[in-house]
């Protein structure tokens, strides 16, 4: 009998390991599709969601629609970014989950916990779309959907301090040690609203981890491919590195050194 549920198990965690994989594939396969559809109205221009090409964008009115098409690339983005992050959690739940319908005690299904998960990202990703909206209203953002290089800077900036936030190392802690997070938090939830509660309080405690890094999206292109993979893969590294804590504080470093650059590089002609 214990080799049969042991099997079951490993069954029930590959299923669910699979069902991470193909929703990445999904939502990255969506990203290159988007990259390389961007309509190109004229040399060095583009358009994607919430990136209109009116007369004026500081004159333009503001466009619910904008920000909604905007908010629906942001929150496959962060699918795609935070899943493989999130996996480990994801699939410690599973295995609970199904040791305990084993035993004959009924308990939620493994994807409310994700939903809460990922619906924790989804109100991050509308914020960030309104953010993406309003700059391109103001004129902050350039047609590649990137910021100029002195508010890159202090982006950079920004983001590099808050690596070495103590809030940055809390919230970091708790994404690393998915047990000691579900123990934290009253151990694991055999209800469904209890289950998706957790899932959002998890995404919480990642979106104040991951925020500031984020941001950066603004600075190196909201569809550069290659810049989106690199921050995917950093935000992983800290989650499972044995020295998360140390590659943060050395990544924020790096992040001031090049604000301080795109600073400097921007006052040059000032000067």
């Amino acid at each position: 009998m214990g080799e049969v549920l042991e099997a079951l198990l490993r069954r029930d965690r590959h299923v669910v390991l699979a069902a991470l994989l193909l929703l990445t594939a999904l939502a990255w396969s969506y990203l290159f599709w988007l990259a390389g559809h961007m309509i190109l109205p004229s040399p060095g221009m583009a358009e994607m969601p919430g990136m209109d090409m009116g007369p004026a964008p500081a004159a333009a009115p503001w466009a619910a629609m904008d920000v909604l098409l905007a908010s629906v690339m942001w929150t496959v983005m962060m699918v795609g970014m935070m899943t493989p992050s999130a996996a480990p959690m994801i699939l410690l739940y599973a295995r609970v989950a199904r040791q305990a319908s084993s035993d004959g005690k009924p308990f939620a299904a493994t994807g409310w916990f994700a939903a809460g998960y990922f619906l924790a990202w989804t109100g991050f990703s509308f914020l960030a779309a309104a953010a993406q909206v309003t700059l391109r209203r103001a004129a902050l953002l350039t047609p590649l959907v990137r910021v100029n290089d002195v508010t890159g800077g202090v982006v950079l900036i920004l983001a590099g301090v808050y690596q070495w936030s103590r809030l940055k190392d809390a919230c970091l802690a708790q994404c690393r040690e998915p047990l000691s997070f579900i123990q934290r938090h009253g151990g694991f939830n055999r209800d469904t609203a209890g289950s998706l509660l957790l899932g959002l309080r998890h995404g919480c405690y990642c979106i104040v981890c991951c925020w500031a890094l984020m941001l950066l999206l603004f600075v190196g292109g909201v569809m550069n491919i290659l810049w989106i993979a690199a921050l995917a893969i950093l935000v992983l590294l800290e989650k499972i590195f044995r020295k998360g804590h140390s590659l943060s504080r050395a990544t924020g470093s790096v992040l001031v050194a090049g604000g301080l650059f795109l600073i400097y590089r921007w006052l040059m002609p000032l000067a």
